[in-house]
């Protein structure tokens, strides 16, 4: 795929015979459930600081991962099933399983139940309001493929789905609510908007021809000026859920050394390049681990 690095595992090791139904789920492309996890592994941490706690529960942490890796595959796989004939006119996207014809629409349902169930599997594992929370989530995943069709904020309903952990995260922790958790809900959204909207400069050419709405669009070469409004929202309401949660320290020189890392994305942003665009998107994981080593730190200090 165009945007897999060459070198990647599933390459390696997938049968060939199975490679499709890989590709399908992006395990060729771990940024997705990295960014799908990392709020959820935040907000755990944070409830944990909040109650005193050295450190997340463990179990819960691995279920997290279990869960994102299944539930970003599934919801690849729908988005796929939705978007195959607009995939089949996008440069970068017409080589996928589906308009390439590797995989059936009747298999790819399949594999979608299967990664389905697994997180479900997963959810089941949490307390009563975790579990709700979880499925609440999904009216959100079914809408976000047609966003695109009707909005130019097909990125707000990316964030409101990928930024949910950070609700959920903190229900299977603390076992309840608080302001922190929505907070740093709405500063994930800000974020998520800020880096898809960079994922989004890949195809802005492709997007205009075939009417593919975007924020990449919308905000054309003002681009970084928004991405930099939004990175900037996220970071300021991020410190304010620090203050509501009672972090200590370590979790706000993380923030700041994650600040620092999104402020060089936007610098790189004026590049133009869509290979550059898929770098910054892809550094994201670098930011959201930043951030966790702070807030791991933070609870270690508290606890």
């Amino acid at each position: 795929m165009p945007d897999a690095r060459p070198d990647n595992w599933v390459e390696r090791v997938i049968p060939t015979s199975l490679l499709p139904y890989s590709r399908l789920a992006r395990w060729d492309r771990p940024i997705g459930w990295w960014l799908l996890l990392l709020p959820c592994w935040w907000s755990a941490t944070l409830a944990a600081d909040s109650l005193g706690r050295s450190y997340p529960d463990a179990w819960h942490m691995v279920l997290f991962l279990i869960g994102a890796i299944a539930m970003r595959g599934a919801g690849c796989t729908y988005n796929d099933i939705v978007d195959r004939e607009l995939d089949a006119s996008v440069a970068r996207t017409r080589v996928r399983p589906l308009p390439s014809g590797a995989i059936s629409v009747a298999a790819a349902w399949v594999f979608l139940v299967l990664q389905a169930l697994l997180g479900l599997a997963v959810l089941l594992q949490f307390n009563a309001l975790t579990i709700w929370l979880g499925l609440a989530s999904l009216g959100v995943v079914a809408l976000y493929p047609f966003l695109k069709r009707i909005t130019d904020w097909p990125q707000l309903g990316l964030g409101l789905a990928f930024s949910w952990g950070a609700l959920v995260g903190w229900t299977a922790e603390a076992g309840g609510f608080e302001l922190a958790p929505l907070l740093l809900y709405v500063a994930g959204i800000l974020w998520t908007i800020g880096y898809d909207t960079i994922y989004a400069v890949q195809d802005i050419e492709d997007d205009a021809l075939i009417g593919i709405r975007s924020t990449a669009r919308l905000f054309g070469e003002r681009a970084g000026v928004a991405v930099a409004g939004f990175y900037g929202g996220a970071v300021t309401l991020f410190a304010v859920a620090l203050v509501a949660a009672g972090a200590s320290w370590p979790a706000y020189v993380g923030l700041a050394a994650g600040g620092t890392q999104l402020g060089w994305q936007v610098s790189r942003l004026g590049d133009g390049e869509g290979r550059t665009a898929l770098m910054l998107f892809r550094s994201n994981r670098t930011f959201g681990l930043i951030v966790l080593v702070g807030l791991l730190a933070s609870a270690a200090v508290s606890g």
